[in-house]
Parts: structure tokens; C-alpha cells; sequence
């Protein structure tokens, strides 16, 4: 039986002068709105030979703004309990945080004035250019990081926006300038690139009202459309290996490319990578591998559609002793998935599973505000939710047994294994 799903959202969205995108959802399980401001300012838009600018960006965007120095923006926030989240992804920078109702005003105006006017003071900068360089630093000793990072240059070349470093490297952080970061910032950050999504105890015309006010006299040109190359067809399998002594696990990143977030064929992979490697405790690759088999610490696959051809990634960590079973393990599932499909009951349950985890998806006003950034980014629309139960549901067998002949082939596969057994540029 398919589970009932809650009536839905109901939320309000105005388009406002200046070009930028509020979207309002009221509701009443707790006295405090989440605030989610989300800006077209990824890694994807930075100019050539400036990878990481947008990682620096974001690291630096809160410490000043015209009206603040960094000192008040931190004691404003402190005072009302409130941490700000800025995140730079490879195609958004979101500025968000959660507040009580009654500080909501005072908060909205503070996260707008950090969006609208940062200064960049140089201090600042080579500040968070150390820090970003601690963490590049701590990336490169983490196997994980580095398989997964390594399968994406193999998947999409090292010169694709997909395929290079979103944090950049120590070389391209060290050129960065304040120069820089203003120019972006100036570039990406305008009205039109804004979408705004406020969830919580709040009026949504007072909301919006608010917003206006504090996007008010804020003019700017819609940024310009970046199309993502697609990458070159998968001819040949390809393995990487990376080589680092004394750790002692063995970290696996598997993959494909697949399709775009609005491919028609997005719903039928969805629930296809879930027979994989989500359902229950992992699909699939975690019966076999971790449960059966008892080679894997984890074993999973994620699915991550989004604007260009998206990467379908299988992820594992094993007993360096274990790496060679574990890829002829991941490879046999991969082949008796691609070949034969689904079987009816898996259908069956895991699309009983994604629809029974639609009101888990929109628990909190966190959760709900980036759910509707994703319908506004994709124009799923403001109904997106209550249509989402019939869109899986008109999924068919055939539809996953296509989607799963059509990407999952091992001779087609990249495959990058960090750990202390590897042999260093390796590949078989």
C-alpha cells in the first residue's frame, strides 16, 4: 500500500522589483523562521584560472560590510543566539541561519547587508586564506577526500567545472586578490541571481514587505547563463590509485555521469540508484558487501542530479586487504543491475520508501526552505511536493530497468582507491 502524504506546503513567491525571488512558507511548529538566501555564485561561475574564488568568497563574505565591521556582525548574532551559515557549493553560495520570531526584522537586514555590501577587508582575506589552506591541507591526507575528488577529474577531465578542486589549490588561493573577490562578488551577487526563502512563524506579506524594504534601491543585472559542457563519453574503464602510506583504510569512489536534474528520465534513476545503494541500510551494495560479505566499513550510492550531466557515485571504505574483493563485489552488482533490473518487489518498495520519506524531507523549516530553493532553482514549481507521490508513481519497472541499462556498465566505470596498498598514477 502507498503511504498517505501530508497536504503539502502551501508557500507564497513574489518576484520583486529589483529582479529577486521571495518565497515565503508559514509555519506554526515552532516560534523561529529559517532564513535561506541563495545566490547563482558557485565554483562554476569563476573565471578561468581562479578555482577556489568562490570557496574564498564565501569564507569571507561575513567579516565586513559597509554599515559593520566583523566585531558587530559577530556580537549582533551572538546576542540573539543565531549562526550563520555561508556555504559555497559548484553552482550557489546560500547564506542561511535560523532566529526567533521577534528577531527575524533585525536578522533578515543583518544577512541582507552581508549579501549586499562586504568589504573584503585584506586582514580578513589572508585570515581565511590560511584557514581555506588548513583545510586543502587536511583533504590531501584524507583518503576519502582524495578518491572522491580523483573520480571526479576522471569523470569529467580536470578542466571541466565538475572536475576541478571546488576549494581550488594552494597555488590558485595564493593568487587570489581582494580585487578578486570584489569583482565576483559585484558579478554574481545581484538582485536577479538572488532567491530568498523564509520558513517559519512569520505573516508571508510581512515577510515579504520586509524584504523589499531591506532589497530596496539594490539594482543589478541579471548574471549571465553558464551552460555546463557535457563531458566525453565513458569508453574505457578507468582506475586510479593513490598511494598513502600508514593510513590504515582503503577509501573506494565509483562512478558514472548520468542526467540533468529536469532529464524526464530523473524520477526512474532516482529510484534506481536507490535499489542500489540507499534502500534500508544501503541497498544492494551493503547487503552483499558490508552485510554478507563483512568487507566494508560503509558502502553507499548517492545520485546527485543537478544542472549539467550528473555524477552517480558508489562509495566505500574497506580493509586495504579487502579493496580487490570490494571492487569485484561493486562491479558485480553494478553488471546484475544494469543487465537485468530491478525485480517487481524492489520497485515496488522503494518507491513505498521515497514516498513515505517525502514529510521526513520537510521535518524542519530548514529543510522545507531548501527544498523550495531547489523547486525555484529547477522550476518544479510551488506544488512540487504534493505532485512529487504521483511523479514516482507513474514510474514503471521498465522505467528502471532503462534507466539502469543505460549508465550502469563496469567496463564503462571510473574508479579512484586511496589507501596505503596503491601504487601511485596505477591504472588497470
Amino acid at each position: 500500500m502507498t503511504p498517505k502524504v501530508a497536504s503539502g506546503l502551501s508557500p507564497v513567491r513574489e518576484t520583486l522589483d529589483s529582479g529577486a525571488v521571495v518565497i515565503v512558507q508559514p509555519t506554526a511548529s515552532t516560534p523561529a523562521v529559517a532564513l535561506n538566501a541563495t545566490f547563482l555564485a558557485g565554483s562554476l561561475y569563476e573565471p578561468d584560472g581562479l578555482t577556489g574564488l568562490s570557496y574564498l568568497t564565501a569564507r569571507v563574505l561575513d567579516r565586513g560590510t559597509e554599515r559593520r565591521p566583523a566585531a558587530a556582525i559577530a556580537e549582533a548574532l551572538d546576542d540573539r543566539g543565531v549562526s550563520l551559515r555561508v556555504a559555497s557549493t559548484r553552482h550557489t553560495m546560500t547564506l542561511s541561519c535560523t532566529c526567533l520570531t521577534e528577531d527575524f526584522d533585525d536578522v533578515l537586514a543583518l544577512v541582507i547587508d552581508i549579501a549586499r555590501r562586504p568589504t573584503f577587508p585584506d586582514e580578513e582575506i589572508a585570515k581565511r586564506r590560511a584557514e581555506a589552506l588548513t583545510v586543502i591541507r587536511q583533504d590531501a591526507d584524507n583518503p576519502a577526500v582524495r578518491a572522491a575528488e580523483r573520480l571526479f577529474e576522471l569523470l569529467y577531465g580536470p578542466a571541466h567545472p565538475y572536475g576541478r578542486p571546488a576549494k581550488g589549490t594552494p597555488d590558485s588561493l595564493g593568487r587570489l586578490t581582494r580585487a578578486d573577490l570584489i569583482a565576483f562578488h559585484a558579478r554574481r551577487f545581484t538582485p536577479p541571481a538572488l532567491s530568498l526563502a523564509l520558513v517559519g512563524d512569520i505573516d508571508a506579506r510581512q515577510a515579504i514587505d520586509a524584504a523589499e524594504r531591506e532589497l530596496g534601491g539594490w539594482a543589478g543585472a541579471e548574471p549571465g547563463a553558464i551552460v555546463v559542457p557535457p563531458p566525453e563519453p565513458a569508453a574505457v574503464r578507468r582506475i586510479a590509485r593513490i598511494a598513502m602510506p600508514g593510513k590504515p583504510q582503503s577509501d573506494i569512489a565509483y562512478g558514472f555521469t548520468t542526467i540533468s536534474r529536469l532529464d524526464p528520465r530523473y524520477y526512474a534513476y532516482w529510484m534506481m540508484n536507490n535499489v542500489l545503494g540507499q534502500f534500508g541500510l544501503g541497498g544492494r551494495l551493503a547487503d552483499n558487501i558490508r552485510e554478507r560479505q563483512g568487507m566494508a566499513y560503509y558502502t553507499y550510492s548517492t545520485f546527485d542530479a543537478t544542472v549539467g550531466e550528473s555524477p552517480l557515485t558508489i562509495r566505500a571504505g574497506v580493509d586495504p586487504d579487502n579493496v580487490e574483493r570490494t571492487l569485484a563485489a561493486i562491479d558485480g552488482e553494478v553488471a546484475k543491475l544494469g543487465a537485468d533490473g530491478p525485480t517487481e518487489v524492489e520497485v515496488a518498495e522503494t518507491r513505498q520508501y521515497l514516498i513515505g520519506a517525502i514529510p521526513r524531507m520537510l521535518e524542519t523549516n530548514d529543510s522545507i526552505a531548501g527544498f523550495l530553493q531547489a523547486c525555484e532553482r529547477f522550476g518544479l514549481g510551488l506544488d512540487h511536493d504534493r505532485r512529487l507521490p504521483g511523479l514516482l508513481e507513474a514510474v514503471s519497472g521498465d522505467d528502471l530497468r532503462a534507466a539502469a541499462a543505460d549508465v550502469l556498465a563496469p567496463d564503462r566505470a571510473a574508479a579512484a582507491i586511496a589507501g596505503p596498498d596503491a601504487a601511485p598514477g596505477e591504472r588497470l
